[in-house]
């Protein structure tokens, strides 16, 4: 099961950077508009950065976790999981919020699934 994990974690890290890439290039097209959603401190703009930096960032720690030896037995399981939804769930609540800023509350989803993976990973690397 960990074997399969590490995978999953590394093709999805992979696939969020490229997504990080796609998102930010498509933001670059309308970046020297400075009314573009807005302007440049609008709510939705500064969601979409996150959005798109939030893809990089969790691709990056999904492929170093992969990595990681230590990465093994049910709590490296259960860290590859959480760090696989909050990684998922993070971009997709910084969408939803720049569309709808009533929606920040959904934050605490991907917040509390990161912050249980890099609890257990810190745990199983002792």
């Amino acid at each position: 099961m960990s074997m399969f994990m590490n995978h999953l974690n590394l093709a999805l890290g992979w696939a969020l950077m490229l997504l990080g890439l796609i998102s930010g290039g498509l933001l670059g097209l309308f970046f020297h508009r400075e009314d573009f959603l807005g302007s440049y401190a609008a709510w939705p703009r500064r969601l979409l950065r996150l959005g798109h930096i939030a893809f990089m960032a969790l691709g990056m720690l999904n492929v170093i976790y992969a990595l990681c030896p230590h990465a093994t037995g049910m709590t490296g399981v259960l860290a590859a999981v959480a760090l696989a939804v909050g990684s998922i769930t993070m971009p997709l609540v910084c969408l939803l919020a720049a569309w709808r800023s009533g929606l920040k509350c959904l934050f605490v989803l991907p917040v509390v699934m990161l912050a249980v993976a890099m609890s257990l990973a810190f745990w199983s690397a002792l």
